[in-house]
């Protein structure tokens, strides 16, 4: 067990898996000599060669749809799509072809590919360079959908989906690469494909989120505590399949349920997570569940605009507030 970033601990997860299997090769723009815009491939070239961390060029849908055929072929890909924005340039080759081509072809072509798909705001890099759009592919059969936050749910998660026979969406935050913790060691760590962590106890309120809004969440439940009041964190890790089980067990010991994640409000995962919690467990409810998420605008460039659009601790706040209320 040793302490590194999510930087390091998703280096290591790729470092790992390509020594184990030659068929693993990673593949994105400036993903090779530069070792990724982020430095999450850093020094992978030097090891590896440049013919398994392939520079391509700026050509989201060529490059998806080489990662498809290599999958179909035999091959592990991992392919990066730098900025989640621009992975509205290959939704024909995932949505069309990675997530449906193996039902087509009624199992006989296997497709584990894994595109890692860095999402969220902050740093003012504006409406085009900030978005968190992992809803999306929620709504398509054939992918599963990983959003881990801590260190060691990166590299276990990263190594399973690498190993995964399906297609993997991987979205990482980008404001989490610099986020520190313990790593176990050696290339047998993996972390299971849908199943949620509980990163707090708690009595009074559930709080359901992922990604960096665990932090927020977190430091929310933080703060409700001087006030007496106890909130469960529960860290999803995978949004599809999505571990309900640990959901409803939360909500069956407090009664009260709050979704929380940095994307849009309107239409993100949260609306999807609170009507399965409805049929899964309205008995169980004391108050009607609640979301938390962006305001529905462009993510603006100006920094204090910026930060108003994104939630924060105090909006987690209000909503425990909120929910307490509805007695």
């Amino acid at each position: 067990m040793s302490i590194k970033t999510v930087r390091e601990a998703l280096n290591e997860a790729f470092a790992e898996e390509m020594e184990r299997d030659a068929g693993v090769f990673i593949m994105g723009c400036d993903d090779g000599v530069k070792g990724n815009p982020f430095g999450v491939t850093m020094g992978l070239a030097d090891r590896f060669g440049l013919e398994r961390v392939i520079d391509t060029p700026i050509s989201e849908p060529g490059f998806t749809g080489m990662g498809v055929g290599a999958a179909a072929t035999g091959m592990r890909p991992v392919v990066e799509i730098m900025f989640c924005d621009w992975v509205t340039l290959a939704m024909d080759q995932i949505v069309n072809m990675a997530a449906k081509m193996r039902y087509m072809f009624g199992g006989n072509v296997e497709m584990p590919l894994v595109i890692r798909v860095p999402i969220g705001a902050g740093g003012g890099q504006a409406a085009q360079h900030s978005q968190s759009l992992e809803a999306w592919f929620n709504h398509v059969p054939g992918l599963k959908i990983v959003a881990p936050y801590t260190p060691a749910d990166c590299k276990g998660l990263l190594k399973a989906a690498i190993r995964d026979n399906n297609p993997v969406m991987f979205f990482e935050n980008k404001r989490t690469y610099a986020v520190k913790g313990e790593v176990p060691d050696g290339e047998d760590y993996l972390v299971e494909i849908g199943k949620a962590a509980v990163s707090r106890e708690g009595q009074d309120v559930t709080l359901v989120t992922y990604s960096s809004m665990v932090k927020t969440c977190l430091q929310a439940a933080e703060k409700l505590e001087k006030e007496g009041i106890s909130c469960e964190v529960i860290d999803l890790r995978t949004l599809l399949p999505l571990d309900y089980d640990t959901v409803v067990a939360s909500i069956e010991k407090t009664g009260r349920v709050i979704v929380v994640h940095e994307a849009c409000k309107r239409g993100g995962m949260g609306s999807d997570i609170v009507a399965e919690i409805n049929e899964r467990a309205f008995d169980l409810l004391d108050a009607p569940p609640l979301r938390v998420g962006a305001l529905n605008i462009p993510i603006p460039y100006n920094a204090v605009l910026e930060s108003a659009v994104l939630p924060d601790v105090s909006d987690v706040i209000n909503a425990v507030h909120k929910s307490l209320s509805n007695d």
